[in-house]
């Protein structure tokens, strides 16, 4: 498994390297067989170490966690066990995903854009309905079946997942209600 540990605006020793590489790998081998790659980024939060972990594994899933402490190997440890929790929840899920997947996961290209705020936009631009587009970036839509989608949606805490649909193909939406439950949009015109 490749690893890549980084610091924003800290410096990352040799010894804490270490300790992420082991801890790590043996989190992440006990439930998924065959990790890719890992970025762990270290960040300062006022007086707090926050660690931020993604996993990537070789079927094209994704797992995230984050964590604040205020030691940095605290925070590192901290974050390890969410992804713990994370990978053991999803243990029995994972395998299947792994045994019922012959390929790795397909993935589309697509634009993503970052719009301005209201407050951010002029009058005329208000009259004209139109949004201000700050940023224009690309992003990967991964083809899944709506169970891995929510399941891959749950990995990376994320609130929504965009996903093209394998049975059908057509571009689906899934999201967390604010009621706790998952919802999935699947529009009747990308049925075939």
């Amino acid at each position: 498994m490749r690893y890549q540990i980084s610091g924003r605006q800290i410096d990352v020793g040799d010894a804490l390297q270490t300790h992420v590489k082991t801890e790590l790998s043996e989190v992440v081998e006990k439930y998924a067989q065959r990790p890719t790659d890992a970025v762990v980024v270290f960040s300062r939060n006022a007086h707090q170490f926050v660690c931020e972990a993604t996993v990537h594994l070789s079927t094209g899933l994704t797992a995230q966690a984050k964590a604040a402490a205020n030691e940095i190997y605290a925070a590192f440890d901290a974050c390890r066990d969410k992804m713990d929790k994370q990978l053991r929840r999803y243990k029995r899920r994972l395998k299947d995903h792994h045994r019922t997947r012959s390929q790795p996961v397909e993935f589309a290209g697509a634009s993503a854009y970052i719009l301005a705020a209201d407050g951010a936009a002029e009058e005329s631009e208000r009259e004209s309905l139109q949004p201000i587009i700050i940023a224009e970036t690309e992003t990967r839509i991964p083809s899944l079946s709506a169970g891995e989608a929510v399941m891959q949606m749950e990995l990376s805490e994320s609130p929504v997942l965009v996903f093209r649909n394998e049975r059908h193909g057509g571009i689906n939406v899934v999201y967390r209600r604010e009621d706790g439950n998952i919802g999935w949009v699947d529009p009747p015109n990308s049925q075939s």
